[in-house]
This record gives structure tokens, C-alpha cells and sequence, in this order.
């Protein structure tokens, strides 16, 4: 795997759209975001990174799963299927 750092992700409009009226007045994560912004960058891994070689997932997605898989106490699996299926994750 090597590390094709990828430019901070916004959040597409849709979605967001989607998520407000999901959620009117937020949620937890979805205040996280607005406030704090993208708390990591996949800069933050780069040197974990060979140069060469397959391009892996974004580090910074996925230490931001591991945030929110952590404070929902989900498994792997739970967690994946919140990545897929929780507007407010996206």
C-alpha cells in the first residue's frame, strides 16, 4: 500500500442535504464536523506510507471511523455498515 495523500474531502451537497433534513438540529457527529472541521488529514500518515505500490483507503477516513466506532461501541463489521448506512457519518 502507499499513500496517494488526497485533498481534504467536503462533505457534496446532496448529502449534506440529506443529513439537515435527516437531522434538523444535528447530531453529535455531525457537530463534531461543523466545529471542528476534518481532524485528520492523511498528511498526518504519510511518512507510515511506502512511496510505491497500491493506493491505500484515506488514513484520515479511517482513523475518523475509528472515532465514531469507538464512541458507538461497534465491531468491524457494525462499523463498516455505518460507513455505509449513517448519513451522519458521511
Amino acid at each position: 500500500m502507499s499513500l496517494h495523500s488526497q485533498p481534504t474531502s467536503s462533505i457534496p451537497e446532496e448529502t449534506q442535504r440529506v443529513a439537515r433534513a435527516a437531522f434538523p438540529r444535528g447530531n453529535v457527529y455531525m457537530r463534531m464536523r461543523d466545529e471542528l472541521g476534518e481532524l485528520y488529514t492523511d498528511g498526518l500518515f504519510v511518512e507510515l506510507f511506502p512511496r510505491r505500490g497500491q493506493p491505500a483507503e484515506s488514513p484520515g477516513h479511517l482513523a475518523w471511523v475509528t472515532v465514531l466506532q469507538f464512541a458507538e461501541g461497534l465491531s468491524d463489521r457494525q462499523a463498516a455498515e455505518a460507513v455505509g448506512g449513517h448519513i451522519d457519518w458521511k
